[in-house]
């Protein structure tokens, strides 16, 4: 198929694309490198099978010219600002990136009668539901965070153009993702604030957060796998790993790595590092299991793959 990956030059959107070369796809990416780099695709500007637009998706008429010309049969939409601090400050970067990025390409879909896509969606659409099991069908969604609020508005968006347009979407709601390229979030920081002072270390809360980390390879095998859903409508799981890591463990890990003994936690207090921040949640992943698909990596060796990969990347 030709596939056009929105967000294409993230770190998960670079990995995808990888996966979907790897098999055959030729893949239009447009990404405007709000928060993906030029770096994590570098190594595809001679792939014939690789065309990349740098374009702000905010802008409607050049991402119809886009469709228009490449004649694209499925859409990828990652782009979105991943980074929920960044935007707690400012919520018009979730407004733009993250909710008119969806609305622009339904329009484009329907325009041009594309009527495949995947949708990553987030955790942080269920709010703060930290002692219920969280299901496909959990009712009474209260997102805390402008991103969540973005990311399930954009969900109601792909249900009404979805009925309207015959459309076949996978929704994916899924948690902190990690791996190679990443390029924030607290693994990242704890890495950079020792690398700048080894004898401590600031935790933004009471260290004990606790979410599911799912390793971002597991993640693109999965959409791969699930993408062509050949159901109308809208197909959406929760797609998470077996067991949670609390941001304490996460810190002895890196420590760990780096070969830090006697690290200082300097915790800043409360129960969340932000305010819009989660301190936990549960999935129910019975349905996606229920497929036979579970993730290679369980939250605690994701982080510890992960930190292992951004230190040799910071060699």
């Amino acid at each position: 198929m030709k596939i056009l990956v929105a967000g294409g030059a993230g770190f998960i959107g670079s990995n995808l694309i990888d996966l979907f070369l790897e098999k055959g796809n030729e893949v239009v990416c447009i990404d405007n490198y709000f928060i993906g780099t030029k770096k994590n695709i570098e190594h595809l500007v001679n792939d014939p099978n690789f065309v990349m637009y740098e374009q702000n998706l905010c802008d409607l008429e050049a991402v119809s010219q886009i469709f228009a010309k490449e004649n694209i049969e499925y859409v990828v939409h990652l782009a979105a600002n991943s980074d929920i601090q960044a935007s707690a400050k400012n919520p018009i970067i979730e407004y733009q990136n993250t909710y008119t990025t969806t609305f622009n390409l339904l329009e484009c879909m329907r325009l041009h009668d594309v009527k495949k896509m995947f949708f990553a969606s987030t955790s942080a659409v269920y709010g703060e539901k930290t002692d219920e099991l969280l299901t496909e069908t959990t009712a009474d969604l209260c997102p805390v965070s402008y991103y969540g609020a973005c990311k399930l508005g954009s969900e109601a968006l792909i249900s009404a153009y979805s009925h309207m347009n015959d459309l076949e979407v996978l929704i994916f709601r899924f948690p902190n993702v990690i791996g190679p390229r990443l390029t924030h979030g607290v693994i990242f920081d704890f890495i950079k604030k020792l690398e700048s002072d080894d004898s401590q270390l600031e935790i933004l809360g009471d260290g004990t957060q606790c979410k599911p980390y799912i390793y971002v390879l597991d993640l693109v095998e999965a959409i791969v796998r699930f993408m062509n859903t050949e159901t109308k409508g809208v197909t959406l799981y929760n797609l998470g790993v077996e067991g949670a890591t609390t941001v304490t463990r996460i810190a002895d890990i890196i420590c760990e790595k780096m070969g830090l003994c006697n690290v200082k936690y300097n915790y800043t207090g409360g129960n969340i590092g932000w305010k819009g921040d989660v301190p936990r949640f549960q999935y129910d992943l019975s349905k996606i299991y229920a497929t036979g698909w579970r993730a290679s990596c369980n939250s605690d060796e994701a982080v510890a793959k992960t930190v292992e990969v951004v230190l040799h990347s910071r060699e």
